[in-house]
């Protein structure tokens, strides 16, 4: 047996290394995972000998027990299950990066000016009240009535990446375009989530909740910037809205508008600092025998490194650091735990079902994410320019904008989430059933919403060439 040479095999993994580094900063690569984490979670859910543990790992309870010398006790939380811990708490930090990026965008970006945010926030309101429109009509009255905010969302991650892959055959105003619109789609999906999908109401622990996050503002206002004092009221927040009736992952999003953006240091503090640290470098670099960096100067170096970190705002810190977490765990992991839908009835794959007294959730869900964002948002965005309220894309025509809403039919991970979220007023077998009918739609809409925007997007731009 031959050995592979030491230094063959450490070239070997930081070659790999760098090749995930490459995969993770490709824009369709957290798309792929997701893809493939969704086809795992549904074998996991049906092959004969997985989806009993399947199950079973997902209902595990996660709470920690509490008892008192007379024996009785309570589990806290309340409920929690491998399943909550993750519907519940993971995406609470996605819930919070989502946050950040709508701070970071409202402060700075495509959203922080009237002129900029107008035309793609009314094509997003255009995008949610059509599906939602549509799936009323095909299900007023029944019991899946209540799952109208399903197909009201759009996946940035699956929208963004078959853009990349498409390349210049799209005009980059209307990549933009997009991309601010799916942004001010999250913030809507999460008002919908707040108002909408939360449990029965208990004020008293949401009083509590308003006076921390009142404290935790006043602490920003005073100039406080350091994690720790966001994190641990961060955890209390957390832990009033999940028994205020508030869906705990909405403390997310406060937290995410209360984390403050401005640095620590300021530019002129970190010229200072670096020219200081600079000389401290020079005047300790003749110690002889000892090489670089000897041991003042790596102190000088780490308080460097602490000063630079701190002139970046804590805001976009975290984002930044959480963002790689949130795209390659947290919703991997999201994705094999709620797009497992075990499939007892092979009639859940057709969309045009209609039970008596259910209406048909699937084929709400499919025509809502197929038909209604498309036709929303091109229908609001020709109202805002046709009033002069909003403006087209530069380089862009209709034709090419609605091939690019139709990747606004791609729903996926918010909508799966708005979709665990519903039906909670029928039976649990009812509910179960609504859900996973509900699951395949959205699998079946987002897949069929990717392909036509594709195809479209790839007709249109040949027409355009031709005709030039």
């Amino acid at each position: 047996m031959k050995l592979i040479p030491y230094y063959s095999w450490t070239r070997s993994v930081i070659s790999f290394e760098k090749s995930n580094k490459r995969f993770i900063k490709k824009p369709w690569a957290q798309g792929v995972v997701l893809l493939v984490c969704v086809v795992i979670a549904m074998l996991l859910a049906n092959l004969p000998f997985t989806k009993d543990l399947y199950h079973s790992i997902l209902e595990t309870d996660l709470g920690i027990s509490v008892l008192f010398p007379e024996g009785k006790g309570f589990m806290f939380p309340h409920g929690m299950t491998v399943e909550k811990f993750i519907n519940d708490i993971l995406m609470t930090v996605f819930f919070f990066t989502v946050g950040l990026e709508i701070k970071r965008e409202i402060a700075h970006g495509e959203l922080s000016s009237p002129k900029k945010a107008i035309m793609p926030v009314i094509a997003a309101l255009g995008g949610v009240l059509m599906p939602a429109a549509i799936y009323t009509v095909v299900n007023h009255g029944s019991a899946a009535s209540s799952g109208w905010g399903i197909p009201t969302a759009t996946d940035i991650a699956f929208a963004v990446g078959i853009l990349s892959v498409l390349g210049n055959k799209v005009p980059v105003s209307l990549k933009v375009f997009l991309t601010a619109l799916a942004i001010a789609d999250d913030l809507v999906a999460i008002l919908v989530v707040a108002l909408f999908y939360g449990g029965k109401i208990n004020f008293l622990l949401l009083g509590f909740a308003f006076i921390l996050i009142c404290l935790i503002l006043l602490m920003n206002k005073v100039g406080e910037k350091r994690e720790w004092f966001y994190f641990i009221p961060a955890i209390g927040v957390w832990i009033l809205f999940y028994y205020a009736g508030i869906h705990a992952t909405m403390s997310g999003v406060v937290m995410a508008f209360l984390v403050p953006m401005k640095p620590r240091f300021t530019k002129e503090y970190y010229y200072r600092k670096r020219d200081y640290f600079r000389s401290k470098l020079e005047e300790y670099d003749n110690l002889e025998g000892v090489p670089f960096p000897n041991g003042p100067q790596r102190h000088f170096l780490r308080q460097l490194s602490k000063t630079s970190k701190n002139c970046i705002g804590l805001s976009y810190r975290l984002e930044h650091n959480l963002s790689p977490w949130v795209n390659f765990l947290i919703m991997p992991v999201f994705a094999l735990a709620n797009a497992g839908v075990e499939i007892t009835d092979p009639s859940y794959f057709n969309i045009f079902r209609f039970a008596p007294g259910m209406g048909s959730v699937s084929l709400g869900i499919f025509l809502g994410l197929l038909l209604g964002k498309p036709i929303g948002i091109t229908l609001a965005s020709f109202l805002a320019v046709k009033s002069k309220v909003g403006s087209m894309p530069e380089g862009s025509n209709w034709k090419m904008l609605f091939a690019v809403a139709c990747l606004g039919g791609i729903g996926f991970t918010m909508s799966i989430f708005v979709d665990t979220l519903s039906f909670s007023d029928q039976s649990p077998e009812i509910m179960a059933q609504l859900r996973d009918m509900g699951k395949i739609a959205i699998l079946l809409g987002s897949l069929c919403s990717g392909i036509l925007g594709s195809l479209l997007i790839n007709m249109f731009h040949k027409t355009i060439k031709q005709s030039e």
